[in-house]
Formats: C-alpha cells, structure tokens, sequence
C-alpha cells in the first residue's frame, strides 16, 4: 500500500523556499524557518506572496512533488508537476470512455451515488449523536428518495440533474448540522465566486484543498485530471479531480468544517466582510484549517471495497487507483467511496 506523505502549505506571505541539496528550506526575512526532506512530500502549495526558486521547482519536478500556486484566499493558479505518467494506454481508455455517453454516465452516476450516500450519513450521525433534528431528518429521507431515482438514471443529464437536487436538499439541511455558533455560520444556500458567508468562505477554502488532492491523486495513477465523466470538458478545469472529490466533499470537507465551527475553533471574528459583499478566511483561521486538515488526513479507516486499513488521506489516490482499474477492464464498475 502507497504511503501516506505530507503536503507542504505556505500560506505566511514572504517566505522564500529553496533547495538545499534533498532539502526543501523555508526561509522568511533571511531566517530559516524550516527545513524538510523531499522525500517527505507528496506536494507543496503556497498561498499568495510565497517565491519558490527555480532549483527547487526542477527538484520537485524531478521527484514528482506537485507544486501549486494559489493566490492568498485560495483561488487556483496554477501547478508545476514533472513528466507525464508514461501510461498512454490508460489515458486512451479514459479518453474513449468520456467519448462514450453510456460509459461516461455509468461512472458519473456511481460517483454521485458515493456523494448522496456520504451527506445522508452525515445527516444521520447528526440525528444519532445530538437528537432530533426535523431539517436532518427532512434530509435523509429526501437524499434517500434521490439514490433510488438514481439506480434508472441513464443519461449524463440525469445523472446531473439528480446530483443537483441532491446538493439543494443537502444544505437546506445544513444549518441542522451546527451544535454550536448557530447563528454566526447560518447559510441561506452554498454561494461562492465570492462566497458570502462565514461557512461558505470556510467551505470554499476547504474545497480548495480537496480538488488539489484529488488533481494530484488523479496524475499519480496516469489518468489525465482535465478528461472527466460527471464534470463536462472544460478548457483550464480538471474536471476528473472535480468528479473524484465529490465522494469526499461531506465526508472530509464539511466533516471538518463543521468540527472546527462546532468546537469553536474558527469564529467569526476569523473572517472579514468586505463592501462588495465578499467574506475572507484569515491568515491566523487558514492556519488553524490546514492543521486541522492535515490531522484529518492521518485518521485511520477501513476502505469499504478493499477492506483494508488505510490513512484517509490516502482515499483519492485509492479511488484514482480503482477507476484506473475499472477504466482497464479489470473491474466491471466503478466502486465509490462510500462511508460506513
């Protein structure tokens, strides 16, 4: 089993990264603040005013460390990566299933189906661990009635079209989620472009995150990030990094949103409110998110399909793995994440 490696954030404006030797060195006015071995990282993403030298970027090139750039709240940049995966015949077989309405739709409905599933067991755990909730409950029962439409679902409109029933059934259910600071991180609907709200900033950021995850994943196993079956082409979007982080945006994203907000760890003091209507996550809060993202990633799981133990943030690069699998003939569908 592949091992879990770090993922380097650089989200303190002004640092300097270099290379010293094997090294990654982390340097802000003049003054080393960190030193990490390469072979550590799996990626490295820095957030705003953050110089990475030209030596470090071919060391990471050369040892398949992903670099991103994304600018100081989190909107997307770009991303320097080494060679391509030398698997063409995978990728072909990706390009012709996306080719083919039947095949793409398959697997869009599969990934939706692992996305309903995940939100309606968030909304239970929250029935099971803190009582009746009627918007929790008015939720499972709605999500459910979805995946059983989902099963007949033979088009790729469909199959978008129940996903985004699902999505509004899930956030008008969303409120009953918070335990604590209800009033503070209330949402009226997921907004973003910008987001308007303090947990639609803190959701956003952390959708950042995963989609950096799941592009990174997706590459590892040879399969193109921008070629995908639920999301449509788009020229500039990784639209396969979209699909395979749908599985994964309740369980892992909210999951942690709503753990941060209910143990008052992020307030609303942590954000700024900007006349345009914008709200902005803090320096000082996106530390304390990425911490606790990466403390996520480490928690311990028995994957559903492979009934093994493995580290959650492991979970993209497994779910890559099967739909690289299934795209190869070697299973007969695509097995979503689903959550216990």
């Amino acid at each position: 089993m592949r091992k879990l490696l770090n993922t380097l954030y650089v989200s303190t404006q002004g640092v300097y990264l270099h290379r010293d030797g094997e090294t990654v060195v982390a340097e802000r006015e003049q003054k080393v603040a960190m030193r990490l071995p390469i072979h550590t990282l799996q990626a490295i993403v820095c957030f705003g005013n953050v110089l990475v030298s030209p030596f470090l970027l071919g060391l990471c090139a050369e040892r398949g460390v992903y670099v991103s750039f994304l600018t100081e709240y989190g909107r997307p940049m770009a991303q320097i990566e080494g060679g391509k995966n030398s698997n063409v015949l995978l990728r072909v077989a990706q390009m012709h299933a996306a080719d083919n309405p039947r095949l793409s739709a398959d697997i869009a409905r599969n990934v939706v189906a692992g996305k309903i599933l995940n939100a309606r067991t968030i909304l239970q755990r929250r029935l099971r661990d803190h009582g009746a909730d009627e918007a929790c409950a008015r939720g499972v029962a709605q999500l459910a009635n979805v995946v059983l439409r989902l099963r007949s679902a033979d088009t790729l409109e469909m199959v978008r079209g129940l996903e985004g029933e699902a999505a509004s059934y899930y956030f008008q259910a969303f409120n009953g989620l918070l335990v604590a600071q209800r009033e503070d991180f209330r949402i009226t609907d997921r907004n973003r472009r910008p987001p308007r709200d303090p947990m639609n900033a803190l959701l956003s950021f952390l959708y950042v995150l995963l989609a950096n995850d799941c592009a990174g994943a997706v590459k590892s196993v040879g399969l193109d990030a921008q070629i995908g079956f639920l999301h449509a082409l788009r020229p500039g979007r990784a639209s396969l990094a979209l699909d395979l982080m749908e599985e994964f945006r309740a369980f892992f994203a909210d999951r942690v949103a709503l753990s941060l907000v209910n143990r008052c760890q992020v307030r609303r003091k942590d954000f700024s409110f900007s006349e345009s209507g914008a709200v902005v996550l803090s320096e000082t809060a996106r530390k304390t998110v990425l911490v606790e993202w990466q403390n996520r990633k480490k928690e311990q799981l028995v994957h559903p399909f492979l009934n093994e133990k493995i580290e959650a943030g492991l979970l993209p690069f497994v779910q890559a793995q099967l739909l690289a699998r299934h795209l190869r003939g070697d299973l007969d569908a695509y097995p979503p994440f689903i959550v216990k």
